[in-house]
């Protein structure tokens, strides 16, 4: 009977601890990464203003080659609007282009239904630099108390950098090629 109670006590500092610790964690989240591509934004905002070309590049394409894709409203630009259904290295959610200014940025609102639920607003930027185009891939929405805890144990910072930077530099080839 001692040991339960010492397991039980040891169980309960260590969520007790988790808990805490996940309290402390940021509201909201911000991930962005950059790259300087060879090409003027008029061969890069296509990418970026139409799902379908978009495939192309966007890294979580390519985890999932039977993923479940539905396109509706605008074929491209605001209103564009783009269903995904994947395995558990995609999830599934739904993308909207909500603003889009042309050859300078591409805003979407990214809701997950799973892993986790939650809504993201992802930012593609283009900036002119020297002859050629800065491209920022940026993330950003507010922390559940769920995503806290998971955040604890996941460095999703290290785990997205990999991700955005795959894609831009995915992206990079296919406009500096053109």
């Amino acid at each position: 009977m001692k040991i339960v109670k010492i397991i039980a006590l040891v169980l309960f500092l260590i969520v007790g601890t988790v808990l805490a610790l996940a309290s402390r964690q940021p509201d909201s989240f911000s991930y962005a990464r950059s790259t300087t591509i060879k090409a003027h934004a008029e061969k890069i905002y296509p990418y970026l203003n139409d799902f379908k070309k978009g495939m192309e590049w966007v890294t979580y394409e390519k985890r999932d080659p039977n993923m479940k894709r539905k396109f509706s409203g605008n074929a491209t630009g605001v209103g564009s609007i783009y269903e995904f259904d994947g395995n558990s290295d995609v999830g599934a959610g739904r993308m909207e282009i909500v603003a889009a200014v042309p050859n300078e940025k591409v805003t979407l609102k990214l809701a997950f239904v799973r892993p986790m639920e939650g809504v993201s607003t992802v930012e593609y930027t283009l900036t002119p630099s020297d002859g050629a185009t800065k491209m920022t891939w940026a993330m950003s929405g507010k922390s559940n108390f769920i995503g806290k805890i998971f955040c604890l144990f996941i460095n999703m910072d290290k785990m997205i950098a990999k991700d955005f930077d795959e894609g831009l530099n995915t992206l990079k080839n296919l406009a500096e090629k053109k």
